[in-house]
């Protein structure tokens, strides 16, 4: 695995113990279900698919997932929080794709603020939990997270699948970075957690 600059880019290799090994491979499957489901639930929503309530359902369990991952280390109120935001971070894009495919231009235009404030949130929020997480970087990481699922979402409604399922492949990796740093600020922060 790697450590991480004040930029959180790999700089040099470092060796992690099974149960960092372990965190990570947690957190790095709920950034993957996070955009897996979120794809689908987009997907659904826009060909007005007969699985929307249920693929929803499911990408709304992600958040609950993140909680019960961060409540042995947090606590039960840091993690509920957090669920509280993520799931707000959900609910306000499956406002904007129905919005987006409905036309409505204005209600677009009004879940998208609220969902950049939502990812600033986020982001201080993080910031505020833990003090190897940057507020900055956390706020371009979910910036990031944003821009790229609306290029698929746009890519999506005009029907340009190949440039949808390219963009796509750009927001896996992004989505593990969001994983490795959380991994290694927690590690960090609680280094006695994981030295076995």
């Amino acid at each position: 695995m790697y450590e991480y600059d004040l930029g959180f880019r790999p700089v040099r290799p470092r060796i992690w113990t099974p149960s960092q090994v372990e965190l990570n491979r947690k957190l790095r499957t709920l950034w993957e279900q996070h955009i897996y489901w979120t794809r689908l639930t987009v997907n659904s929503i826009i060909g007005r698919l007969p699985d929307e309530k249920a693929t929803t359902g499911r990408l709304l369990r992600n958040p609950a997932d993140f909680a019960d991952a961060l409540r042995p280390l947090y606590g039960p109120a840091i993690a509920s929080r957090f669920a509280s935001l993520l799931r707000e971070h959900l609910t306000i894009a499956a406002e904007l794709v129905h919005a987006l495919q409905a036309g409505n231009a204005m209600g677009a235009s009004q879940a998208r603020n609220r969902w950049f404030q939502n990812a600033d949130a986020i982001a201080a929020f993080l910031a505020g939990i833990n003090p190897h997480w940057s507020r900055e970087a956390w706020r371009r990481m979910m910036h990031e997270h944003l821009e790229l699922l609306s290029q698929e979402v746009a890519s999506r409604l005009a029907g340009h699948y190949e440039e949808n399922v390219a963009t796509n492949d750009r927001v896996e990796p992004q989505a593990l970075e969001m994983a490795d740093v959380m991994t290694e600020g927690i590690i960090r922060q609680f280094p006695g957690a994981f030295t076995y």
